[in-house]
């Protein structure tokens, strides 16, 4: 590790090592054990309750105390992965995890949540903090951002390609991370909203339950397929690029798979192994690694972004996407029975799993009976027309897989090293107590400043107006369109603040309007997009710059790796500070012009101490992650009111932000679930949105949200067309003159889980 002085601030960087790194999944302690047998040189693991597979049986931490200790004695490294968001009331257990955490020394710690992150840079020197792929780092800003943040590796997003890596890792010091194998996701890591707002079942709390992988089917007229599995990804199989992600300057290849079975993760760790210890080229190791690939019985395969940022074989729109070999369509079925003709080898007592293609179903049995005509048979091979039992009825075109073999269902169990009551010592002494309790109490020892103020958050003084009446909060505007500012004032409607989505289109507009806009300077922000790619830079490097020459002051980031706009080194002429461990206030250098940096939802702070984050980093207003539910939001600003703190309360937000554009994709046309929810699909530059048919709206909470102690509210136009009479809604809306019926109110008013 490298330290320097920056500003008066010591910061930490990483210099990246030459030898590739194995890093493998464990959901259970026989996948653990299987990864360190088939050679990988590290291991990940969930933490109870605080890891983005939550969904996956829980660790004790008696158990990670053991693995660790044993991993250790095996020269293997544990990453235990804490990369949730955290809710406000997560916060006590979070620094217990990490005072445990920190005692059993393990190597490295993964995270997502600003919150953690400031809990481990202020308490918990011992632990290496690596950057969860859920911080959607995309560009080398991002990763030199998070390397001087004090990161020692950066877990990079999936959607890059080698050339973007390679990129990246000229450009960087920080240990890079990338996944090579396993599951995808459909959008962005870290930017998925569509299973949350579904349900409140967070994919950034581990809880996705997957809409990615439903069927769907487009409404109305259109060419092309009418229904389909439109968003689920193939599996990534990078096993024959590690030669170019050593060249791009990758450390440490990461398999996917805390879900899988301890035989999938066994096989996969066999099979990467098998390549990496070859010498370069050897197409034996490579043949016997896929032969090992193929018996790990994961989904259709592709190489994922990695040779073309728009793959074609990313998806099967036609394939449900399950793991496990496909068997074949059912041809017909009749009281539980189905026929259909193999595409694999079956044996009776093999596994099997049924997907139900109308509602989506799936049920998982174990193959006891197989008919050959009019014969029982004990297996069958590829091709054979064959009839079996299911364990329910299905229709014509429902699809089989097989997931695992009777020969491996019927091996000798694994043999576990943990025994039960055996595991490893967790240290919780006194002095262990003592230092959580501190921690806790140094965290929220702040008192309610909004209840001190006899639960006036402005003083007061109602400030904000939206036409003829005023509102409880102040609020502000969001477009992406510069017109659609006149349309809005001549409708009424006038806010506190204009938000506008900087990019070509509304930068071009800009430069045409000119004066036009020139008296906005002072209550407009401009905003910048989450998704940046290093190529697309130089625009907004540049934008920056002109924009501030004619005197914009306000910047709304929606990354925190765009904090790096506003460096000294940044050619947009603005200030701000390097970042490490020793970090503390943000101090504004003497005669630096005035700007201020705002923070929109996607950064996902879902809590206090993610609040105080930005507010170190010179983020002096900052938005609550949207998908908050109405109890942690309070308590949210019980604890850090005063922070200049917002919220989005209206909008048709992205529920999926992708970088896939299918030939199969119809844009601007609606396509439903089978639960008869409607969406629609639009073009946002090189990305593609996944947004709802109607907005949500929190409108009729404003003076409950100010009751709160909230500072503003956001109001998004933004991907949405209104005409005249949307826009008298919204303002009858804002006024509480009108409500509108039958909009989503998100999770503020359940339960974000």
């Amino acid at each position: 590790m490298m330290t320097g002085i920056t500003g008066g601030r010591k910061f930490h960087l990483t210099v990246k090592n030459n030898k590739m790194e194995l890093l493998a999944p464990a959901g259970t302690v026989e996948a653990f054990e299987a990864a360190i047998e088939q050679g990988a040189d590290a291991i990940y693991f969930g933490a109870p309750h605080l890891n983005a597979r939550a969904l996956a049986r829980h660790f004790s931490m008696s158990e990670i105390a053991g693995m660790a200790a044993h991993a250790r004695k095996a020269g293997v490294k544990v990453f235990p992965a804490m990369n949730s968001l955290a809710r406000e009331d997560d916060i006590p257990r979070v620094v217990e995890t990490l005072a445990m955490l920190e005692e059993m020394r393990v190597d490295g710690v993964i995270i997502q949540d600003l919150g953690i992150y400031y809990l481990i840079r202020n308490y918990f020197p011992g632990l290496r903090m690596h950057a969860s792929t859920l911080l959607a780092a995309h560009n080398s800003m991002a990763v030199n951002q998070f390397g001087q943040m004090g990161f020692e590796r950066v877990v990079l997003a999936r959607e890059l390609t080698l050339d973007e890596i390679g990129r990246i890792g000229r450009a960087s010091s920080v240990d890079l991370e990338v996944f090579v194998h396993g599951a995808l996701c459909f959008s962005f890591s870290g930017l998925c909203l569509f299973s949350s707002y579904l349900g409140g079942k967070s994919g950034l709390r581990g809880r996705c339950v997957q809409p990615c992988r439903r069927r769907y089917t487009w409404q109305g007229r259109g060419k092309g397929r009418p229904s389909g599995y439109f968003f689920s990804m193939n599996d990534l199989n990078g096993i024959e690029l590690i030669p170019q992600l050593r060249d791009a300057g990758v450390v440490s290849l990461k398999i996917e798979g805390r879900m899988r079975s301890a035989r999938y993760v066994g096989a996969v760790v066999k099979a990467y192994r098998q390549v990496l210890d070859a010498v370069p080229g050897d197409k034996d190791a490579l043949f016997a690694a896929r032969e090992y690939l193929r018996e790990a019985m994961g989904r259709k395969s592709s190489t994922g972004y990695f040779l073309n940022p728009r793959p074609d074989d990313a998806i099967s729109p036609h394939h449900s996407g399950n793991i496990g070999l496909f068997l074949g369509k059912i041809s017909k079925c009749s009281k539980k029975r189905a026929s259909l003709t193999l595409k694999e080898s079956v044996r009776i007592g093999d596994r099997l799993r049924l997907h139900q293609e109308g509602s989506g179903e799936r049920h998982a049995f174990t193959l006891k009976k197989l008919d050959l005509g009019r014969q029982q048979a004990d297996e069958a091979g590829k091709g054979m027309s064959v009839s079996m039992e299911l364990p329910v009825s299905a229709g014509s075109g429902d699809c089989l897989y097989l997931v695992d073999t009777r020969e491996r269902r019927s091996e000798s169990g694994r043999k576990v090293f943990m025994k039960p009551g055996r595991y490893g010592k967790v240290v919780k002494g006194s002095s262990y107590r003592a230092k959580v309790d501190r921690i806790i109490k140094n965290l929220f020892k702040a008192v309610d400043r909004v209840e001190k103020r006899g639960n006036r958050p402005h003083g007061g003084r109602p400030k904000s107006r939206a036409g003829r009446g005023r509102l409880p909060v102040s609020w502000w505007l969001k477009v992406d369109d510069l017109a659609a500012l006149k349309k809005c004032r001549n409708m009424g409607l006038l806010p506190d603040r204009v938000v506008v989505t900087l990019d070509k289109s509304s930068y071009s507009q800009f430069l045409k309007m000119g004066r036009q806009v020139a008296h906005l300077e002072r209550d407009m922000i401009w905003a910048l997009p989450p998704v940046i790619f290093d190529d697309e830079e130089p625009f907004y490097r540049n934008a920056i710059t002109r924009l501030r020459k004619s005197g914009f002051e306000k910047w709304q980031i929606s990354h925190i790796g765009q904090v790096q706009f506003f460096t000294p080194g940044a050619r947009s002429g603005c200030e701000n500070v390097k970042y490490g461990r020793d970090s503390g206030k943000h101090r504004k250098p003497r005669g630096a012009r005035k700007f201020v940096m705002i923070g929109d939802y996607s950064l996902n702070a879902l809590n206090s101490v993610a609040l105080r984050v930005l507010d170190e980093m010179g983020v002096s207003m900052a938005q609550v992650a949207i998908e908050t539910d109405k109890g942690n939001l309070k308590e949210v600003l019980t604890h850090g009111a005063g922070k200049g703190t917002g919220l989005t309360v209206y909008g048709t937000i992205p529920l999926f932000t992708a970088r896939l554009a299918g030939g199969y994709f119809q844009y601007d046309r609606p396509f439903v679930s089978p639960k008869r929810e409607e969406f629609v699909l639009k073009k946002s530059g090189e990305l593609t949105l996944a947004l709802p048919r109607r907005p949500f709206s929190l409108l009729s909470n404003l003076s409950e949200l100010s009751g709160m102690g909230l500072k503003y509210c956001v109001v998004d136009l933004c991907r949405m067309r209104l005409g005249r009479k949307d826009l008298d809604s919204l303002a009858g809306q804002l006024t509480g003159k009108s409500r509108a019926r039958g909009l989503s109110s998100f999770n503020y008013n359940g339960r974000l889980r």
